[in-house]
Formats: C-alpha cells, sequence, structure tokens
C-alpha cells in the first residue's frame, strides 16, 4: 500500500489550500481514508476521516467547520480542503487509510500511512 500526499506549502492566515492523496495498492472503496497531522514539538493529532463510499465524514473539534475530507475512489484518491487557516495548522499533514470504522480512527492509529507533506500558516 502506497499513499502519496501533496498540495502542502506556505499559506497566509485566513488562507485555503487543498492536499491530495494519491492511493495506490489497495482496493480504494474497502478503507476509510483520514488525515493526520503533527506539528513541531507535538503530538501526533487526529483531523478526520471519510468512509469507503464518501458519504460520511468525522472530524477533529479543531478543524470541523474548516477542513472538508471528499474521495473519488474511480481516481483512487482523497483531498483534504482546509480553509480559514490559522498558524495553529501548521503541521506535517499524513494521509492514512484503515479498515475500521470512521468514529473509531480517531482513538486507533490506521493501518496505513503515507509520507507526510509540510503546511505552513505564516504571514
Amino acid at each position: 500500500v502506497q499513499l502519496q500526499a501533496s498540495g502542502g506549502g506556505l499559506v497566509q492566515p485566513g488562507g485555503s489550500l487543498t492536499l491530495t492523496c494519491a492511493a495506490s495498492g489497495l482496493t480504494m472503496d474497502h478503507y476509510a481514508m483520514g488525515w493526520f497531522r503533527q506539528a513541531a514539538g507535538k503530538e501526533r493529532e487526529y483531523v478526520g476521516s471519510i468512509n469507503w463510499s464518501g458519504k460520511s465524514t468525522y472530524y477533529a473539534d479543531s478543524v470541523k467547520g474548516r477542513f472538508t475530507i471528499s474521495r473519488d475512489n474511480n481516481a483512487n484518491t482523497v483531498h483534504l480542503e482546509m480553509n480559514s487557516l490559522m498558524s495553529e495548522d501548521t503541521a506535517v499533514y499524513y494521509c492514512t487509510s484503515s479498515f475500521r470504522p470512521i468514529t473509531t480512527i480517531q482513538s486507533n492509529p490506521p493501518e496505513y500511512w503515507g509520507q507526510g507533506t509540510q503546511v505552513t500558516v505564516s504571514s
């Protein structure tokens, strides 16, 4: 299984950025997909998940209402749209996949992780 995240970069506070995860080596619609992040010197933090069909999502309180996860199973991609970005969102963002229900992923680490992509929110 390979999860390749891209789209990170530098953005000003209040700005937007969309990350994309390209998945390979797995049957996309068998997995929940999600995102975690880790800021320098801090613990890894759950961001959100989307179920296999794309009809259900679950988010951490810290990003709810600002971030949106979507997926395209035909293209084997998952997207994380981030709006109203704040300096606290600065982190390395990781794409993940899991067999578990999306409501359990926050407390149960996913089975598969991709390499991270850096997001920096700064003026």
